[in-house]
């Protein structure tokens, strides 16, 4: 049952010492009451209240609360804490179930049923396979996007045999809501280390504000990072690495260049990098990004450096702060870098040399203090010899490196990146995808396999959102090797396999698609047989006799 938002109470002006933090708590599920339960632990600490609202509807909650009201953080959990996350200005805290919990649950989950199913938001626990094969117990995990997708999965698993599901508040609703047996992941212990943690960010952003009261308004969501960790998707050892790395480098201050072809997440793992940095929890430090190739020289000029007022004919009275004011305290993200003109490469250099920035038409120089990450798709290091780009302003950019893997040498990623997207297009359509959607993509392999994705991940994307669009539109259409010849052209002449997935070969016309009775009779009614010559489940060819 939904309850109604707590009574608005008034709080004082941030920064002021004398006022107790404001913390509010964002559930929907049972992890409402264990939060209630905390809350009374550290009610002379802080002034804490719960929402009893989720997604969509505690964002717009909280937003109008924060026009007349002050909060220094948000605590919730699971994908409703990560959706907030990305839409709040206010620092957002997401309470994590530690090892200690999955394994204690999975001990409740063991004495009910030696079947057991866990289910976690965005990204399994590879780490379990190794505690189920030295145990010998029968775990099957799952991820999910949305509560359709958690829905699904917890249906798959029901059918599988399960009989126990761990999982946060939404899954273990969903698994009773289903007849299964629910286990609960978190405990007492990781809620007040995400309470304690939120005091902590509550009380630095106190002292940030103090520091600079009279610096600059709030930060508008175009300055926000919105995509983190989860958000790089495929399990290969590069992308392990890639993950590792991130962490690693976000601990740091200094310059990153990220180098890698298109479509291969650069600007995503920039994100990663600037969210993972424990600074940018204090209070919201902002993300902002610019395209060096895309803006003409003189307006790039007065994009990053800002100008002062009658710089220029058509300058704006009282002059504009560059981007590099705008990110102050933050990350500035200099995006395909080495289409930089020269002669803004020797004014980036002395920016990143001094840490001060003189505006266009200005004299006075601006103290800043932001964190440079690049990137490029092109070989930086030939430019240097060729005398395009600054020896020195390379080096000072190219402190810390990564290189992405294009798709085509990380195969194994490609099924898990195409579920995802594909099950991302769909609820963006408000779609809900098959139950067996895993099982007709991994069907669907060889043919996407066969392709080079020179687009690499936004190319899957791309395509991902093509075939959502028409699966929304014919729901009981199944995602086949077929359907696909059929929506997207280029795949009939692949010439490029990937390694380490099977080829196929496919003709420049579209094969002649058989209708289900032509090809029930071409094996003599077996439907297993049917099915797998279709490349969908027997549940889906049974869906599909059923509307015929």
């Amino acid at each position: 049952m939904q309850h109604p938002p707590p009574a608005r109470r008034k709080a004082g002006e941030a920064g002021d010492p004398n006022q107790k933090p404001v913390i509010w708590t964002v559930s929907v599920s049972r992890l409402s009451d264990l939060f209630r339960d905390i809350t009374l632990e550290y009610d002379d600490r802080a002034i804490i209240e719960p929402i009893d609202l989720g997604f969509d509807e505690a964002a717009r909650y909280i937003r109008e609360r924060m026009e007349t009201e002050r909060c220094d953080a948000v605590i919730s959990a699971g994908s409703n804490g990560a959706y907030l996350k990305s839409r709040l200005s206010v620092p957002v805290v997401i309470a994590k179930a530690s090892g200690f919990d999955v394994l204690q649950a999975l001990s409740r989950a063991r004495q009910i049923t030696p079947d057991i199913g866990i289910i976690t938001y965005q990204s399994t626990m590879p780490a379990l396979k190794e505690f189920q094969n030295a145990f010998g117990i029968n775990i099957q995990q799952r991820d999910y996007a949305t509560e359709e997708d958690a829905r699904a999965q917890i249906n798959e698993l029901k059918a599988s045999g399960v009989k126990a599901i761990v999982g946060a508040g939404l899954i273990t609703d969903l698994a009773e809501e289903a007849g299964l047996a629910a286990v609960f992941v978190y405990s007492a212990a990781s809620i007040r280390q995400a309470f304690d943690d939120a005091l902590e960010i509550a009380r630095l952003t106190q002292l940030e504000s103090n520091r600079s009261h009279s610096r600059s308004p709030p930060l508008a969501d175009t300055l926000r990072a919105k995509h983190g960790l989860n958000d790089l998707r495929g399990d290969s050892p590069m992308m392990e690495t890639l993950r590792q790395s991130i962490v690693l480098y976000a601990k740091s201050q200094a310059t990153v260049l990220i180098q890698g072809e298109t479509g291969t997440g650069k600007e995503l793992v920039a994100q990663a990098i600037h969210r993972e940095n424990p600074r940018a929890l204090i209070g919201n430090k902002p993300f902002v990004a610019v395209n060096c190739g895309a803006i003409a020289e003189s307006l790039l000029e007065s994009e990053l450096f800002g100008y002062e007022e009658g710089a220029f004919t058509g300058s704006r009275r009282g002059g504009h702060a560059g981007l590099f004011e705008a990110a102050h305290r933050g990350t500035l993200f200099l995006d395909e870098i080495g289409e930089m003109p020269l002669a803004l490469q020797t004014r980036l250099l002395r920016v990143l040399e001094e840490r001060e920035v003189v505006r266009v038409g200005g004299t006075r120089p601006i103290a800043v203090d932001v964190r440079i990450i690049s990137a490029t798709h092109c070989d930086l290091e030939q430019r240097v010899r060729e005398g395009r780009f600054r020896a020195d302003l390379f080096y000072r950019l190219a402190v810390l490196r990564l290189t992405l893997a294009p798709l085509r040498e990380r195969p194994e990623d490609l099924i898990a990146l195409a579920e995802w997207c594909l099950k991302k297009a769909l609820a963006a359509l408000g779609a809900r995808p098959h139950p067996n959607l895993h099982a007709e993509i991994v069907a669907c392999a060889p043919l996407l396999g066969a392709y080079a994705w020179p687009g690499n991940a936004r190319e899957v994307r791309n395509l991902m959102e093509r075939l959502a669009l028409f699966l929304a539109a014919e729901p009981l259409q199944a995602l086949s090797p077929a359907f696909i010849l059929s929506v997207a052209p280029e795949f009939a002449q692949v010439t490029m396999p990937m390694p380490g997935i099977a080829q196929v070969t496919t003709s420049a016309a579209p094969p002649t698609v058989e209708s289900i009775a032509q090809v029930l009779a071409r094996f003599g009614g077996n439907r297993e047989a049917a099915a797998k010559h279709l490349g969908i489940s027997r549940t889906t060819l049974w869906r599909k006799i059923r509307n015929q």
